[in-house]
């Protein structure tokens, strides 16, 4: 089972064969020329061979170099492997696979196929991570934490300041119970009034005496024992 990191290493590695490559072939074509190149191509019976021509010298010099820092890796990839295919296809196809055999050069499509397969790899993800492309992706997606980090930052700082322009509150103190009223005081204390209501004793109950008004005359005195006053 690989690791991930020895994975990312050998990647590198590839990436790194395989570019020179290509830039070598690329770096060829335009030292030659692209008319030179363009007549050769017409010869081998490329169509649009001055496009052609164009076409491979920068595309095979500068993806190479890209594959090499890993930039723009599906890009370069497809681009790559367009290249190779159309050599394959127009040049490679119809002369065996190796490129010598024995002691005569057969310009076979080993070394097309070999690098046009490689350039769709790395375009299908297999670059690894010690490339441009996973350095920019990483930062942009560092971007909002950072931003976001910066804004509770500001907020904290902000909160701060919004207590500390506040006035102390004073606290508040309990409102004291209202004093009761003092009893007014008398000379004399208070008798209880007498009542005409029914008294309770102890045992059955009794109705209470009430002073009767009488409404019978008072009794004369005899008049005929009793002397005149003088």
């Amino acid at each position: 089972m690989r690791t991930r990191p020895l994975y990312d290493v050998v990647a590198l590695l590839a990436r790194l064969g395989v570019g020179i490559v290509f830039m070598a072939h690329g770096w060829q074509k335009i030292e030659a020329g692209v008319t030179a190149t363009s007549r050769s191509f017409d010869a081998l019976g490329v169509p649009l061979p001055t496009a052609a021509a164009v076409y491979s010298a920068f595309v095979e010099l500068l993806g190479g170099a890209a594959l090499i820092a890993g930039l723009g890796l599906p890009v370069t990839g497809v681009l790559l492997f367009l290249d190779m295919a159309g050599a394959f296809i127009f040049v490679h196809a119809d002369k065996g696979l190796f490129m010598v055999d024995g002691k005569s050069v057969q310009n076979g499509y080993e070394l097309v196929v070999a690098l046009g397969l490689a350039g769709l790899l790395f375009a299908a993800g297999g670059g690894g991570r010690l490339t441009v492309d996973q350095w920019v992706i990483a930062k942009r997606l560092r971007r909002p934490a950072e931003k976001e980090d910066e804004d509770d930052a500001a907020s904290f700082v902000e909160s701060l300041r919004q207590a500390e322009l506040k006035p102390a509150k004073k606290p508040r103190r309990s409102p004291k119970p209202p004093a009761a009223p003092a009893p007014e005081s008398s000379g004399a204390p208070d008798k209880p009034a007498d009542t005409s209501d029914d008294v309770l004793v102890a045992g059955r109950r009794k109705p209470s005496q009430r002073r009767r008004t009488s409404t019978t005359q008072p009794a004369e005195p005899p008049t005929g024992d009793t002397d005149p006053p003088a």
